[in-house]
């Protein structure tokens, strides 16, 4: 059976189709967090999201013959990857989309990761960004301006952005972007079903200690819950990352990012087709100068 699953995972057809199919997974992760939490708040839906991603990737592990480190600086390591991956990003986007915030809106602003590694990596390291590397920069924030801007009008049609709301927002596009970079930077190379598990395991005590600390109630075992909560699962977290797993085998690394830049627009269209999630055409206008921006400033980084 795994030999059948590697000979799959294997053939071109997959390998041509999975960046697509990638980006529409992971579009789905702002969609299915607004299907669940009227039935749950966020981090008690985070909580059993993580107890039932650790139970699949147990599986995948034997499944595959991965086995787990032995090092205590390992596991510290991934855990901390995890905090900050999994939970700042998680905890904060169902946060923030629990707060009021669009889910479009959310998928944006928090889609512009790669515009503040890109400052971190200069001021760190200081590595020396491009002129177009600037001016993707500077049309990026214009465009989040602009939709911030047009979508702060929105308080009329039943739509109310919140400082609370647009904190959650930063709490996960800082637990992102401070995450991957410390990944790529101060973490030594493991199996990516092993590093993710680990990952998922301490991301499931922090949402434990959100739990408690938020003193949130059970949930309610809705169809709409339990739906969402089985898409994030098995679609996100174990079909998304299979996906990426396979992109880097195939060689697809070094084209990823661009591929995240169409996630925004994506969940903006799904957001609008199952929420009736408005925009003002100047913020649709606003949403396309930011993924160019974005797209332009990272044309030229290779991961």
């Amino acid at each position: 059976m795994t030999q059948s699953l590697l000979q799959f995972f294997a053939s071109p057809w997959l390998v041509r189709v999975a960046p697509w199919l990638f980006v529409l997974l992971w579009s789905t992760g702002f969609i299915s967090a607004k299907y669940g939490l009227p039935y749950s708040e966020p981090f008690a839906f985070l909580a059993w999201r993580m107890f039932f991603n650790l139970l699949c990737f147990a599986l995948l592990l034997k499944l595959f013959a991965v086995s787990l480190p032995r090092s205590p600086r390992l596991w510290g390591q991934q855990l901390l990857a995890g905090a900050l991956i999994h939970g700042a990003y998680l905890g904060g986007v169902f946060s923030a989309i629990e707060a009021g915030i669009p889910a479009g809106l959310t998928a944006l602003l928090v889609g512009l990761q790669p515009l503040l590694t890109g400052f971190l990596v200069y001021l760190l390291w200081q590595q020396r960004l491009s002129l177009r590397q600037w001016l993707g920069l500077l049309l990026g924030l214009a465009g989040v301006l602009l939709v911030l801007q047009q979508t702060s009008g929105m308080d009329l049609e039943g739509i109310t952005i919140t400082w609370t709301g647009l904190g959650w927002v930063l709490l996960a596009l800082l637990g992102i972007t401070l995450g991957t970079v410390y990944q790529k930077n101060a973490c030594d190379p493991q199996p990516l079903l092993a590093a993710s598990f680990i990952q998922y395991a301490g991301c499931f005590v922090l949402m434990l200690v959100g739990v408690w600390i938020k003193d949130e109630s059970a949930v309610e075992w809705h169809p709409d819950f339990i739906l969402a909560l089985a898409w994030s699962v098995l679609v996100l977290s174990v079909g998304a990352i299979l996906l990426l797993l396979l992109m880097i085998r195939a060689g697809e690394s070094t084209r990823t990012a661009s591929y995240f830049y169409l996630v925004p627009p994506l969940t903006a269209l799904e957001a609008w087709l199952l929420f009736d999630e408005r925009m003002t055409l100047l913020a649709l206008v606003g949403m396309i100068i930011t993924v160019f921006g974005v797209y332009w400033a990272n044309r030229a980084v290779r991961t």
